[in-house]
């Protein structure tokens, strides 16, 4: 009896808190809807992330995070800007990899940001530029010996014979990643849950007005806000890989993944993007990368999807038609 009425009580307060998200939600719209926005350039002093033939990951992706932010304020003047770093180091100069995807997270949680955008360049794991392979192109004839002593006998083998030839690393293209469905419950952990974000107009019951977030209203409150998220992310993941399409760019499409490379997104408490804005093992594509043009083009890709994104939150028209890729 005991576990059917809480289960009922928990149906009601999902239902309620369901409620007072689409109120909030609405409430967003025609407003103003990003404040904050975090723009992180990957990597940094000494993680230097892929390396190409005449650059690093995290040279390329700070020049283009700079780039793309510069060309945010100027558009929008009303949104706060923060830079995870602005330098060659890593943020707040630490020196540990790990702790700076930490502090990354830190800074985008702790300014409340509304957008996590992520710049990256992608690699294929071979030698940049290319590398060289042997083939059989024949065989000839060889004389060894086998056996000791007495019974030691000539023996004529097939030796085959090895030609090099060059193999060029032909991977480009541009992906966008968002954090993985089967990580919800731990950026769930990540959200935080004030009177502001939850829609309350009126004084909780309780004398310390507190939240409390071990409750069930606060934990289903934050799944809620989690399919928001992920919602908001795939939307402008498919932007931005529209634009990059768009500007005759080959385009992987809107990613899941999971792994430590990309921890940082499930550990924003708001909706995140990483952007592989192509390979920098590529010679062709990183020369593209890390040239003035190439890099405007690819600000400008990113911008127009931004711009968009905005619009849509502002306005809603439609659903993202495919959030994943293969």
């Amino acid at each position: 009896m005991i576990r059917l009425f809480k289960t009922r009580l928990y149906i009601v307060i999902a239902a309620g808190v369901l409620l007072i998200f689409s109120k909030n939600s609405n409430a967003q719209a025609n407003k103003n809807a990003l404040k904050t926005v975090i723009i992180d350039a990957g990597h940094g002093g000494r993680d230097p992330g892929a390396r190409g033939l005449i650059s690093t990951e995290a040279e390329v992706a700070l020049s283009i995070a700079l780039k793309l932010g510069k060309e945010l304020e100027q558009a929008f003047p009303e949104i706060n800007f923060i830079y995870t770093r602005k330098d060659a180091n890593l943020p707040k100069g630490v020196t540990d990899p790990n702790l700076a995807n930490r502090i990354r997270a830190e800074m985008a949680n702790e300014a409340k940001g509304d957008l996590f955008i992520s710049i990256h360049l992608n690699a294929t794991g071979q030698k940049a530029g290319g590398w060289y392979q042997k083939k059989i192109v024949g065989y000839k004839n060889k004389v060894v010996y086998v056996g000791k002593g007495k019974t030691r006998k000539k023996k004529l083998i097939k030796q085959p014979i090895y030609q090099s030839y060059y193999v060029k690393n032909t991977r480009i293209g541009t992906e966008t990643y968002i954090w993985a469905a089967d990580r919800s419950s731990a950026k769930s952990e990540n959200i935080v849950l004030d009177e502001e974000e939850s829609g309350e107009e009126e004084p909780v019951d309780d004398p310390n007005n507190v939240l409390d977030l071990n409750s069930p209203e606060a934990k289903i409150r934050a799944q809620l806000y989690t399919k928001y998220f992920f919602r908001n992310s795939a939307l402008l993941a498919q932007f931005v890989e529209e634009e990059f399409a768009n500007a005759g760019r080959k385009s992987f499409g809107v990613k899941q993944r999971n792994h430590k490379g990309i921890w940082v997104l499930q550990a924003t408490g708001m909706p995140s993007i990483l952007i592989e804005t192509g390979f920098i093992t590529n010679k062709e594509e990183e020369e593209y990368l890390v040239s003035e043009a190439g890099q405007q083009e690819v600000v400008t890709n990113i911008v127009t999807a931004f711009k968009r994104y905005k619009e849509e939150l502002e306005n809603p028209r439609h659903l993202p038609r495919n959030t994943t890729g293969n």
